[in-house]
């Protein structure tokens, strides 16, 4: 009792103590953070939270705890870096510089200067603050003077002191992702992480939501929302010490990741984006959707296309005059493009499964005998785009590729080969492989300029962790493959700036906001099936906007009708991939009527602000509503999913509309192509009192649009 009374009598004498001589202010419209300089030149987190209406009371709070806590010193706890230098010496302890905060359009960056008085080396903590969006961008660059061994190197550290601490993470696998799991933390540490390499994101995903005091719901409570912008290995440690104090410790994973850097080099971290809602989960996504859209997502302020993909419908079993005529099909349904999957490749090892001809990325003359221009040119006559999948990070061991550069291979030379989904990855630390990825691209688009898109997958995991060019700093790996992914990706931008690429993984092994400044969207998970991807969509939701979130119509789970599987893809980036020639000519007609319809609705859906209704967590009804930003016009889905025998139905209250505005309500999108009656209604009764828009019907939807008038 007397141990644990002196520890707490010394924390707050560390914390209330002691003022500031200089304090740093970091802030967006509604929350701020502030750091503050100690009598012994280091620097605290003072305060994170709800901005303050006066600001020299921020000289009134306590000092805090240090802000970028380092190895070796008087800490106890995980440390945000850990540097071994040249003489053994494992410690580095870090004193305020300097400070300056430059202006944008629409956001502020901060920077801090810190530095070790011993060994010179130096972080620099960026924080860059967009006002409106209420969105945090943090990353550090560290500096050395001599050469040193990184072993623990963190994009940021936040601390918090709360009575309770509840953390959401969302994990799964393979066309199961984003399972909400939701604990609360007690002393000790909570690690989620990733060491997987490529397709990093595949068992969990790189976002989290913690909530203070209690848990938040979508429309009360403080939390914090925080995701990591690497397309490789990350960690969020969650640590509650023995004063209830909590530090959040976001960046890469130094999982056999110790990093060798040379004497001036300087070592970035990738960044870590976050927002601390004080009104629940679905504010703090809103200011997400906004904020990636405006400044993150490539093209995030532009168009998207509907597209008809032929992989379920052909798999790899396909030919010249059945691509034609799908292509034929796009036309037919109405969609912007068409794509062809994957198979279209190789000709020594023929691609007629996954189990070859990755790496050999020229067209099967015997499956295509026009090649891929001939497909163009057919795309071209019927007025609809053409897209193309590649997969350019991976190679096949039966493959042209394997047999002439073995040494671009991630793989041991003694041992045997662990093959994932039959394949090996390249070692993108190479420029060699570096040249020759972005060399698949550009060579596509030189040899056929007509490609409007590509979809790039990603479908393993780094396995046989060696790599033959960086032999003697191995450690290296996990890392340099990443950097060396986004200098690809930096040249197909650069020279194409206007080509659309889906970013893909196997499904949602890929999905992190370094990626998407690439790529203008992602497909969230190979299961298609559209109850599940009530869930999924739910759950990538919370950190991305409907925009990037690739939603397919596929023959998954037949139970469901095609009017429900077609109202689930709505909610995202339609598409389309199934065999329109089993469909009767009702359901052909319902598809076509669906593309108008969601053309129609874009702007509200890929543009407007989204509420989550109902979640498909809550109960056996879900719904969400997507509303413009001039809150004039709004539309809302409901589902049905399983719902119980007399259930008792309740209506769905709406939000973000304009009370005192009158609108005007229609069910659109019928089965059988009619419009439901218009009724009017005001905002305020539509979000106090709401509507019925459940029924007891098993997989049954329905979707309304709403006008002001």
């Amino acid at each position: 009792m007397i141990t644990k009374l002196l520890s707490v009598l010394a924390m707050l004498s560390a914390t209330c103590a002691t003022y500031a001589k200089e304090q740093v202010v970091v802030a967006t419209q509604n929350t701020s953070i502030v750091f503050t300089i100690g009598d012994n030149g280091r620097l605290y987190q003072s305060y994170f939270g709800k901005k303050l209406d006066n600001a020299a009371d921020y000289a009134l709070l306590p000092l805090g705890k240090e802000a970028y806590l380092t190895h070796g010193m008087e800490d106890y706890f995980e440390p945000a870096l850990h540097i071994n230098h040249s003489d053994g010496n494992t410690s580095t302890l870090l004193k305020y510089k300097s400070h300056a905060t430059t202006r944008h359009e629409g956001y502020t960056e901060t920077i801090i200067r810190l530095a070790d008085p011993v060994y010179g080396d130096e972080v620099a903590m960026h924080y860059v603050a967009y006002e409106k969006e209420n969105v945090y961008k943090t990353w550090t660059e560290i500096s050395n003077k001599n050469k040193v061994t990184l072993e623990k190197f963190a994009s940021s550290m936040l601390h918090f002191y709360s009575k309770k601490y509840f953390l959401t993470q969302y994990d799964g696998d393979w066309a199961s992702e984003v399972h909400r799991h939701t604990q609360e933390l007690l002393f000790g540490k909570k690690v989620v992480d990733s060491k997987l390499g490529a397709r990093a994101d595949m068992f969990t995903s790189p976002f989290f939501q913690l909530s203070f005091d209690r848990e938040a719901t979508e429309n009360a409570g403080k939390v914090l929302v925080g995701t990591l912008a690497w397309s490789g290995n990350f960690r969020f440690t969650f640590e509650v010490d023995n004063i209830g104090g909590l530090r959040v410790i976001s960046g890469i994973n130094p999982y056999a990741s110790q990093y060798a850097l040379a004497r001036g080099e300087t070592f970035r971290t990738p960044d870590f984006i976050f927002t601390l809602s004080l009104n629940g989960t679905g504010t703090a996504s809103r200011s997400l959707h906004d904020w990636a859209r405006r400044y993150q997502v490539k093209d995030g302020l532009g168009d998207r296309m509907t597209l008809l993909n032929n992989w379920e419908a052909t798999y790899f079993d396909f030919d010249q005059p059945k691509l034609l005529s799908l292509i034929g099909d796009a036309k037919k349904l109405g969609v912007d493009l068409f794509l062809l999957d994957d198979g279209w490749f190789g000709n020594k090892y023929k691609r007629y499964n996954d189990t070859q001809a990755l790496g050999d990325w020229v067209v099967t003359a015997d499956k295509l005998p026009d090649g891929i221009g001939g497909l163009t040119e057919e795309a071209r006559r019927q007025g609809v785009k053409f897209g193309l999948w590649i997969e350019p990070e991976m190679v096949s061991p039966k493959s042209e590729l394997y047999e002439k550069h073995r040494n671009w291979v991630i793989r041991y030379d003694n041992r045997e080969e662990y093959y994932f989904r039959n394949q090996l990855v390249l070692d993108l630390g190479n420029p060699e492989v570096q040249d020759y990825v972005y060399g698949v691209v550009d060579g596509l688009m030189t040899r056929y300029p007509d490609i409007a898109y590509f979809k790039w997958d990603c479908n393993s995991p780094i396995t046989n962790i060696y790599s033959s060019y960086q032999k003697a700093s191995q450690s290296n790996l996990y890392i340099d493959y990443v950097k060396g992914l986004y200098r690809v990706l930096k040249r197909v931008k650069a020279k194409y700036p206007n080509l659309p690429m889906m970013l893909c993984s196997g499904g949602g092994g890929r999905t992190d906001y370094e990626a998407l400044k690439y790529f203008v969207e992602m497909w969230p998970s190979d299961n298609t099936d559209p109850v599940e991807r009530l869930f999924i969509q739910w759950g990538y939701s919370q950190v991305f906007p409907a925009k990037v979130q690739c939603a397919h119509v596929t023959s998954w789970n037949k139970d469901a009708s095609l009017k429900f599987r077609v109202n689930v893809a709505m909610m995202g980036k339609l598409g389309f991939d199934i065999n329109l020639h089993e469909m009767s000519a009702h359901d052909l007609a319902y598809c076509k009527q669906s593309v108008t319809d969601f053309n129609r609705l874009k702007p509200l859906v890929l543009e407007g602000d989204q509420y989550r209704l109902i979640s498909p967590y809550e109960g056996n009804h879900a719904s969400t509503m997507y509303v413009s930003k001039d809150r004039l016009r709004a539309v809302v889905f409901a589902f049905d999913v399983y719902p119980r025998y007399s259930e008792k139905l309740y209506p769905v209250v709406m939000e973000g509309l304009d009370p005192a505005a009158t609108y005007h309500v229609k069910e659109i999108n019928r089965a059988d192509g009619s419009q439901g009656s218009v009724t009017a209604y005001s905002g305020n009764y539509l979000m106090t009192v709401g509507l019925p828009l459940f029924t007891g019907n098993k997989l049954c939807s329905r979707v309304y649009e709403l006008t002001a008038r």
